[in-house]
């Protein structure tokens, strides 16, 4: 439920998610699995009629949906479906050749996936799923009860009130020492276990508490497997919160319906869920440059150009200016008109952006403010969500900082075409892509044209957002790219998404790196956030350390409410700059890792567990990642310019010293403030730019920097091709032959104990 801090006046959110509701003491309602009887088995699926401890005649559906993928259906009616399909498909299950559905009198019933199988015992009833050895992953818990015998847990089946039913629910047990993570973009520890995640997009304001403005239900175990529940609903997760020993799920939908997705490892688990949703989407090269924003504040044409020019003339590496909300009149947000008093000739000013090498990125929002001229159009058309009374719905959007708006109704045919129009129009004036901000705040009580309520369309809302836009950016320029800030199940589809309204301190910045980490662990490879902090102005050496977070994060954008050009910190610009600069050093093994996230679903962000799953404290150092496979980056979230680092497992390099130092251990590591905490795995062969440039490019030419000089390969994927370089250590001398379209035009030996004395190329 929203956060409500006792004697604080609280924030207002037109989109609170309803509760749901308590039963009296005393009061029936619950109807759990306690028996079933087989009624069909097709050799992939079986079909059980349960009875529950409310006498009810429910159906269980067990089948295959993939190797190593097992779905579970519960019901009323066997053709149910979740109730956001009236709007949008969320899971498409495959199948398995080999899938099997093992059923002999007297035996439990095994549905078999190759590496995941299900055990089904039907009197009394019992659900566990196993690897293919037969070692248990996760099995349903039965429920507690306490010494005053009230039920702590809700088991397998369903919960009415006052004779309707409102929910679903299912439990499974949790071993001791087990972690959970994923469950979306959550800025709280990594490690899920005791808390509650509800599926409910929020305008979060900001990035430090429970509340998510991309939610997605779909969690990693530490034992080996991953769960994801189909439904738009406002599910609920309690992550061993009400009892140790559980994770329960509850899902006010007309249907259970969850895969269990075997493992063993996080990555295996993604490469599955991408399979049941999409793949993520790789975002154009250009994409990967820096980004630098207006900021929220009063914009221009000549604001726009001076800042274009300043960039050029200072050497700063930069891509994408992002114009933000200023471009279109105050209070008419979000029209996606231009200002004609502030931007007087747009043609001219994107042209002119374009010849110095920049793309261009607009702010926008589905919410159209009553006070613009768009609005009565829309709203005399039916574009918009209506109440109950068959009225648009003026909702205070922005919580009573900007005039209310219509929610532009994309369940409508007619609407998303016009609104398409709108964005149409801009692509082909020479804007390159969209910030999608926002459309977390479809009202539980509205309207849509298809019938749905906003409780049902609220979450997967964002998904018609951003197909949509994604859709005419593809038509026009032929890549999907949209900048989105609110997300749910299958996203990973729309290929850059940042952290929202961060506030600007240190321990903001650590609940963002948290964020990212679940985001990533949740299937979402491309993440960025607001380099700085967003609300406020960063203190000089807050500005240093998040830039160079931001640098090694899998996008970069400098913004924020106060401006984020690095002229405006002349102290410390210069360690800015050289932070930016690093980024574009290591371009190729940069965009590598993003090709490899695009084909494989891991994450480009990687929490150590994503390649330490074996590790109990890969689940908990949440405030450092592996960037690629052989960078572990360690932000420095204290103004001290200390912290402690956990290296996983293995030989790792002080990237700026050469130090050496085995892992498995936490060590102390102090920087200076123009130094992030890199290490580099030894051994690693790490492709560079061999002289980066003002923008990012497809080079001819690149450098490798042996790490250790040993054994190793590297592969380069680029837009001409793959590139493959394999070192060889002859006694003092590093030989390094390469394949592909690539000249390496020579190999840095970095300064390491131990490394060879030179290298050479073939």
């Amino acid at each position: 439920m929203p956060y409500r801090p006792p004697l604080v006046a609280h924030e207002y959110f037109v989109a609170d998610p309803p509760e749901l509701p308590v039963r009296g003491r005393g009061e029936g309602g619950l109807s759990a699995v306690t028996a079933a009887e087989l009624v069909a088995a097709d050799g992939a699926e079986v079909m059980v009629k349960a009875v529950t401890t409310a006498e009810e005649t429910l159906v269980v559906q067990v089948g295959v949906a993939g190797e190593g993928v097992i779905r579970v259906r519960l019901s009323e009616d066997p053709t149910a479906r979740p109730r956001s399909e009236g709007a949008i498909s969320l899971v498409t299950p495959g199948t398995y050749p080999g899938a099997r559905a093992g059923v002999a009198p007297g035996e439990p019933i095994v549905i078999d996936a190759g590496s995941l199988r299900a055990e089904i015992s039907l009197a009394p009833w019992h659900l566990r799923f196993t690897d293919a050895t037969g070692r248990t992953l996760v099995e349903q818990d039965r429920g507690h009860t306490d010494i005053s015998g009230r039920l702590r847990t809700l088991p397998f089946g369903r919960s009415s009130v006052n004779g309707a039913p409102v929910a679903y629910h299912e439990s499974f047990a949790a071993a001791p020492d087990e972690a959970f993570s994923g469950f979306g973009e959550s800025f709280t520890r990594l490690d899920k276990r005791g808390q509650r995640p509800l599926m409910w997009n929020f305008d979060a304001f900001g990035a430090e508490s429970q509340r998510a403005y991309k939610n997605i239900p779909l969690y990693v175990s530490s034992k080996g497997y991953g769960l994801l529940v189909d439904s738009g609903a406002p599910t609920e997760f309690d992550v061993c919160q009400s009892t140790h020993s559980v994770v329960q799920i509850l899902v006010p939908d007309d249907v259970m319906d969850y895969y269990v997705i075997a493992g063993p490892t996080p990555p295996e688990v993604l490469d599955r869920y991408d399979l049941l949703t999409s793949r993520p989407s790789l975002p154009p090269k250009w994409a990967f440059g820096t980004w630098i924003s207006s900021g929220f504040c009063v914009d221009s044409q000549e604001r726009v150009l001076a800042r274009a020019r300043t960039i050029r003339e200072r050497g700063i590496p930069c891509d994408v200016l992002h114009l933000d909300t200023y471009w279109q009149s105050d209070g008419h947000w979000s029209d996606l008109r231009w200002d004609p008093v502030n931007f007087p000739d747009p043609d001219a000013m994107l042209a002119e952006l374009k010849g110095m090498g920049f793309r261009v990125c607009l702010w926008m929002n589905p919410y159209i403010s009553h006070l613009s001229p768009a609005f009565a159009e829309a709203s005399d058309a039916g574009y918009f969500l209506k109440n109950r009374a068959g009225e648009t719905y003026v909702a205070d959007c922005w919580h009573g900082s900007f005039p209310a708006c219509g929610i532009v109704d994309l369940t409508n045919p007619q609407a998303v075409a016009w609104f398409q129009g709108l964005l149409r129009d801009l692509l082909r004036q020479g804007v390159d892509t969209f910030k999608t901000d926002f459309a977390e705040g479809v009202p539980a009580d509205s309207v849509a044209f298809n019938g749905m309520s906003g409780t049902d369309l609220h979450n997967v809302y964002t998904l018609l957002f951003n197909d949509a836009v994604a859709a005419v950016t593809r038509e026009v320029h032929g890549h999907d790219l949209v900048w989105a800030r609110s997300s749910y199940l299958g996203g990973q589809r729309h290929s850059a998404q940042w952290g929202g309204d961060t506030y600007t301190s240190y321990a903001a910045m650590g609940s963002t790196i948290r964020g990212g980490l679940a985001h990533g662990l949740s299937g979402v490879p491309f993440w960025s956030h607001d380099a700085g902090g967003f609300t406020g102005r960063p203190t000089d050496d807050l500005y240093v350390r998040w830039t160079q977070f931001g640098a090694l994060s899998p996008l970069l954008r400098l913004h924020g409410t106060t401006t984020r050009e690095p002229w405006e910190f002349p102290a410390v610009e210069e360690q800015a700059v050289s932070a930016l600069k690093l980024r574009y050093r290591l371009m190729p093994y940069i965009y590598t890792a993003a090709v490899e996230a695009a084909r494989t679903g891991a994450p480009m962000m990687r929490a150590l567990c994503v390649d330490h799953p074996d590790d109990p404290v890969a689940w908990q150092a949440d405030l450092q990642y592996l960037l690629g496979r052989d960078l572990l980056v360690a932000p420095m979230t204290a103004p001290e310019g200390a912290r402690q680092v956990y290296l996983p497992r293995g030989t790792w390099v002080d990237y700026w010293t050469g130090e050496v130092l085995e892992g498995s251990r936490y060590v102390t590591v102090g920087k200076p403030l123009d130094q992030i905490p890199l290490f580099v795995r030894h051994g690693a062969l790490i492709p560079v730019v061999t002289d980066p440039g003002d923008t990012v490019d497809v080079p001819a030419e690149i450098t490798l920097v042996a790490f250790g000089g040993g054994d190793g390969t590297a592969e380069i994927h680029d837009a001409d091709g793959v590139t493959v370089a394999v070192a060889t250590r002859d006694g003092d001398v590093l030989r390094v032959a390469v394949t592909g379209p690539k000249r390496v035009t020579g190999v840095e030996i970095a300064p390491v104990a131990g490394a060879p004395a030179r290298a050479e190329i073939s």
